[in-house]
């Protein structure tokens, strides 16, 4: 039962109602009989306690039963963004119990008290008890929204730092020596073998990659056309350092192009699938990359070097966990001994956990 289990209550109420329930149930069946009878001052003891307690029956009814509805709508409308349709819907789920508790409610007692029992008219009591039962309910709704305000602006900040921590390791696998030793070596073999146009290319690719690295800490998502134009200007760094020893298979239509991915994602597991496999004339890394069932699949040949660099812990946990931030939906990793598959969820901007634009209010 919702009422004695209390881990419960606060999952869907987002706090512990017990003694809520227990006092406020007592205090509205004591308003309501003041309002209507005053029953302590106008009838001896006995005949005040049983009017008391007919408010008591109904005051019980109402709140369970609007709590129920309430639970009910949370779990049907859990996002901040359906706040309003949920309020009315709430409102009018409020009318019709208080409605249907008081013809219901009068009929059970006066089939059970018979000719003792003399019920006030609908007309004087519903509107009060609509008003009394929306303001008690509205704290619930305002203790609920004030916690999913704040975790909603709390996933919100984490997210950000999440995506700040991206771009500082990114940025600084970019910047390792190893790296920059390879790159300028790169380049200054293309500006000794080759024609000043291809240095320039070479140039401009390596600035689309620092330039996507830093304007990529502004956006919890990005297009798959973006994304796409970043890590191909990442490849063809790689390409000028590895030759035909590294071969990509893109894959990707057109109308997938405006989906939305986690920036940097597809990046990180290119980067990764160079990093730890062997790439070499007798052994070329062969990574694909498509789309298939709205998933941005990257999958390779799996030839690990004998020697490992150390891992920088950028890759498949950061992108979990900025998936799990950001959507519902998670990334599938498969190691099939021989092969190395991960499938990343295309997203829309309506797939977002928290429309970060409602936290404002």
């Amino acid at each position: 039962m919702m009422l004695i289990n209390r881990e419960k209550r606060i999952k869907y109420l987002g706090f512990n109602d017990f003694w809520f329930v227990v006092i406020g149930i007592l205090v509205l069946s004591f308003i309501t009989d003041f309002l209507f009878n005053n029953s302590f001052v106008h009838f001896p003891f006995a005949e005040a306690v049983m009017n008391w307690s007919t408010s008591l029956f109904m005051t019980i009814c109402d709140w369970f039963i609007i709590r129920a509805i309430i639970i009910l709508l949370r779990k049907k409308y859990p996002d901040l963004k359906d706040d309003l349709k949920r309020l009315i819907l709430l409102f009018i789920a409020i009318v019709s119990t208080v409605i249907l508790v008081d013809v219901l409610g009068n009929r059970l007692l006066s089939f059970i008290f018979d000719k003792n029992y003399n019920p006030i008219s609908a007309s004087k009591v519903l509107l009060p008890i609509i008003i009394i039962s929306t303001m008690t309910m509205a704290i619930y709704e305002a203790i609920y929204y004030n916690l999913r305000l704040k975790k909603s602006i709390r996933e919100e900040e984490e997210a950000k730092q999440i995506i700040v921590q991206v771009q500082l390791d990114t940025l600084r696998n970019q910047a390792q020596p190893h790296f920059l030793f390879n790159t300028l070596n790169t380049l200054r073999d293309i500006i000794d073998q080759n024609s000043k146009k291809e240095a320039k290319e070479f140039v401009d690719k390596l600035s689309d990659v620092y330039r996507f690295i830093l304007e990529s800490g502004r956006i919890n998502l990005t297009s798959l056309r973006e994304e796409l134009k970043f890590a191909q200007a990442y490849i063809h760094i790689q390409l000028e350092r590895f030759g035909d020893n590294l071969k990509l298979n893109w894959n990707i239509s057109e109308v997938s192009l405006d989906e939305m991915i986690v920036p940097m994602s597809l990046q990180l597991l290119l980067e990764n699938a160079i990093k730890h496999n062997v790439i070499s004339k007798a052994k070329p890394l062969v990574i694909n990359v498509g789309v298939k069932d709205n998933h941005l699949i990257v999958d390779n040949k799996m030839q690990p070097k004998s020697t490992q660099l150390p891992s920088t812990k950028v890759g498949l946990k950061n992108i979990k966990k900025r998936y799990a931030l950001i959507s519902s939906k998670t990334l599938e990793i498969k190691n099939e001994g021989n092969r190395f598959i991960v499938s990343l969820p295309l997203l829309k901007l309506s797939n977002q956990k928290n429309n970060y634009a409602y936290t404002d209010r």
